[in-house]
């Protein structure tokens, strides 16, 4: 039996209370943390039901990448705690995704 499986999306809740809704693309775990890659997810349009062309300059529209960490019992997803971090973990998303892509 062939088992389909579609994107996986995450809401996200900022501090001002406004959800996002993100598309997972890949995890890794480093250094005991597992860090999260996503994208904003591309809303379809409403009559004909196919994704709207997403512009790949907004800066609104680009990778995310978000760590999880443990907060009185529960798991939630947090922004990285410096840019070292960040590019850190960045790179190694990228060495993985071109690594792939080379196979």
């Amino acid at each position: 039996m062939e088992e389909l499986f579609g994107p996986d999306f995450i809401t996200v809740t900022d501090e001002d209370g406004n959800d996002f809704e993100l598309e997972l693309v890949d995890t890794l775990e480093h250094q005991g943390v597992t860090y999260y890659a996503m994208f904003p997810a591309v809303e379809e349009d409403e009559e004909t039901g196919e994704p709207k062309d997403v512009d790949a300059d907004d800066e609104e529209y680009g990778l995310v990448i978000m760590k999880g960490i443990e907060e009185g019992g529960e798991e939630l997803l947090s922004t990285l705690d410096s840019d070292e971090e960040l590019e850190t973990v960045y790179q190694l998303f990228m060495d993985r995704f071109f690594e792939e892509e080379d196979e």
